[in-house]
Order: structure tokens, then sequence, then C-alpha cells
């Protein structure tokens, strides 16, 4: 994927840390930066990480259900709630295109109000950073 100009990972990434130097328990697990740059992996609706990541590589990323599909310029964040009984969304690379199929079921009981999608989100991916 890298030859591709996309990396692929769990979580996210800081902005503005090399790739070599970035956390791996952070890049598992967080969800937010806080306006004084501290990473955590609560949820804080207005501090999500992908709206701040500035590339040079696109970023696609999951574990953060709360938020929902996130397409952003340089990120994309595909975590649709399937464990929540909601949509499991993919990435068709080279061609930048997202289909999803829906949850066999709820497998996991939601604890706080998720974004549970149930339609097709399949879009053009380049399309949709251009709006």
């Amino acid at each position: 994927s890298h030859m591709m100009g996309v990396l692929i990972v769990h979580a996210g990434l800081v902005p503005g840390v090399a790739l070599g130097s970035q956390n791996p328990r952070l890049m598992m697990n967080m969800r937010s930066i806080l306006p004084d740059g501290s990473v955590t992996p609560k949820h804080i609706k207005t501090f999500g990480w992908a709206k701040k990541w500035k590339g040079p590589m696109r970023v696609v990323f999951g574990h953060d259900a709360l938020r929902g599909l996130q397409i952003h310029s340089h990120a994309i964040g595909l975590d649709t709630g399937c464990v929540y009984g909601g949509r499991l969304t993919a990435l068709i690379l080279p061609d930048m295109r997202l289909v999803s199929v829906k949850a066999r079921k709820q497998y996991i009981k939601q604890r706080r109000k998720v974004k549970v999608y149930s339609k097709n989100v399949a879009t053009d991916v380049e399309a949709a950073t251009m709006r």
C-alpha cells in the first residue's frame, strides 16, 4: 500500500511525527488529539485526529465507530460499526472506491450512540474529497 501512496493503520497516526517515530500503542488505540497536543484513546467529539492529518501520504484507519465513515483529504476512516450491527466497509485500492456490506448481526452491545450505517456507503473517494 505504501507504493500506492496509502498507509494503513489500525487507529491512527499523530500529525507532525515521522512514521518511524510513531508510538505503536497510539497507532492501535488513538481516537482524539486534544488542543494541547496530547493523544487519547477517548472519543472527544470535536478533536478527531484525522482532520488534522495533512499527509503527504493518505492514511486509512478504523477503530472509531462513534465518528463513523470519515473522508478527509489525507485520511479515510472506515469504521462503520460492523461490530455493533452496522456495516463492514472497505476501500478498494488502487481505485480508491468504498464498498460496504451489512453486518450479519450485532456482535457487541453498544455502550454509546454509534453511527450505524444501514445503507451502502459505496463512493469514489477522490470525488468525495474534492467536494
